[in-house]
This record gives C-alpha cells, sequence and structure tokens, in this order.
C-alpha cells in the first residue's frame, strides 16, 4: 500500500510539471526578453534550445514550418543562399511531382555503369542549381563575374533582393517584392509577416544585413518558418548552417537588418503566393 502510494505521488508531480512546464517557459522567455529590453541588446534564440522549442511551440503563425523543415537544404556554397532559399520553396510549393526538373549536374557519367540501361538516378526536384537557369541573372554573375551597376563594372556576387524575386517568378511563383526604408511602419511589416505565415501555401523570405542583426558575415537571404506574438519575434530558417543556426529573431531587429543599402536599393522582404 505505502508502494502504491509512493508511485501515485511521484505520478502526480510528474503530471504536474508537464502541465506547468509551458508557464515555466513562458516565464524564462518573458525574463530573457526584459532583459533585453532593459540593455537595449537584441537576443536571437538558438531554435534547438530548450527556449527556441518551447517558442515554436506556442507561436500564433507556423503553418509554413512543417513544409520548408521537411524541404529544407544548406546552401552548398557561400554565393548561394538567393538558390538555396528558392529551391527549398519551390519544392514546398510543388511537392512531389513528376514534372519537375531533373538535375543531371551532380551525376558523373561513371556513375552509372552499374546500373540497368535506362535507369534514371535523379530524381524530380529543384535544386539549386536548377533555379539560377530560369532567371535572368546567370550563374557565372552569382558567382562573382563583373555585371554593369549604375555605368560601372563591379562584382555582385549572390542576390539582390529584386533579382531574387525576378528568379522566383521566373520559376512560376507569383510573389509581392517589399523594399524596406526608414518610412516602412513595423507595424505594417508585422502584420504582412502574420498573414503570409498563418496561410496554408504562402511563404516568406527575408533579405538582411548580418551584421546589422548581431551576427558575423554580409548580405543574406533565408526563408521564415514562423511568428510567435508573446516575443514578437521570428524563426529564421537560416540556409547556411554552417555559419549561423536557425533562430528566432526579434521583429525590430530583423527590421533593423532589411533597412540596409545593397548597391541600388534596400533590402527588404518577398512574399510568395500559394498555387
Amino acid at each position: 500500500m505505502m508502494k502504491m502510494t509512493l508511485k501515485f505521488k511521484f505520478l502526480c508531480i510528474f503530471l504536474l510539471v508537464q502541465l506547468f512546464n509551458p508557464l515555466f517557459a513562458l516565464s524564462k522567455e518573458e525574463g530573457v526578453n526584459a532583459s533585453a529590453a532593459d540593455t537595449g541588446q537584441s537576443v536571437l534564440i538558438p531554435f534547438n534550445s530548450e527556449l527556441g522549442l518551447a517558442r515554436l511551440i506556442n507561436a500564433s503563425a507556423k503553418v509554413d514550418f512543417p513544409a520548408l523543415a521537411n524541404q529544407f537544404e544548406a546552401q552548398s556554397n557561400r554565393a548561394f543562399c538567393g538558390p538555396t532559399t528558392a529551391a527549398i520553396i519551390l519544392n514546398a510549393v510543388y511537392g512531389r511531382n513528376q514534372s519537375l526538373p531533373r538535375d543531371t549536374s551532380r551525376i558523373k557519367p561513371e556513375d552509372s555503369k552499374n546500373l540497368n540501361p535506362g535507369f534514371d538516378l535523379t530524381v524530380p526536384r529543384f535544386t539549386q542549381e536548377t533555379v539560377i537557369l530560369k532567371g535572368r541573372k546567370t550563374r557565372a554573375q552569382v558567382l562573382g563575374e563583373p555585371v554593369l551597376i549604375n555605368g560601372n563594372l563591379v562584382r555582385d556576387g549572390g542576390y539582390q533582393l529584386r533579382e531574387f524575386d525576378e528568379m522566383l517568378r521566373a520559376n512560376q511563383l507569383k510573389t509581392s517584392l517589399r523594399i524596406v526604408s526608414d518610412q516602412t511602419s513595423i507595424n505594417d511589416i508585422r502584420q504582412e509577416f502574420i498573414k503570409n505565415l498563418k496561410m496554408s501555401g504562402d511563404y516568406l523570405v527575408v533579405n538582411y544585413r548580418r551584421e546589422d542583426v548581431g551576427q558575423k558575415g554580409g548580405a543574406h537571404i533565408s526563408p521564415v518558418g514562423a511568428y510567435d506574438e508573446a516575443s514578437d519575434s521570428i524563426l529564421i530558417m537560416d540556409v547556411n548552417p554552417a555559419t549561423q543556426g536557425w533562430v528566432w529573431m526579434p521583429l525590430s531587429v530583423i527590421v533593423k537588418g532589411m533597412k540596409t543599402f545593397d548597391k541600388i536599393e534596400n533590402r527588404g522582404f518577398v512574399l510568395i503566393e500559394g498555387l
């Protein structure tokens, strides 16, 4: 009888811990956010932390996350954050479709020597290489071949936001481009983010400067997986995990990172509509 009573007490304690654990996490998060507000410093919460995972559970807008996580891949080189983000989004939008492009660039002639005649090793999906082919900016230009900007030949590796948007549209996506300036209302950005991240099949991509959000590196493009109202932050699914992991970033911080100049105009974000 005593053993049964002791087991029952342990069971009750376990259930209470599970019941109130989200509240403990929320209190802890509020404490972190308050500290950040007091010091004026930005707080980037790693997704793979206890707090980061709890934030996703409690997030108010996260319908995009499963599809993006399922199609996620890391960029193959330092200039391909744009093509990688595009490939992830396109594969999330079009799913398992046999008519998708088949990329043979990673398969060598000798790879097929032991296969049955006619057997195709490729799989139907968008890749970092194939998405570039439809856009105006060439692979060579993405990798640093000089281009003409304002009458001058300059190296402009990677993608400016407008070039990235053009590449998405060339791959048959319907997009809305937003350049962020000093006149852009943070509340307007918040509302557009929330609406997009609550709509299944719609996707959101941000273009920002790493130094202005407290990270090492330069310009970057990545998809957004969720918005958490309690912390007013977004989950950036960074496509360069060799440099930075996925992080929860305060909205005010990402706005600061987007409100930076990139050769012709400021950076910003792209809203992608579902099919």
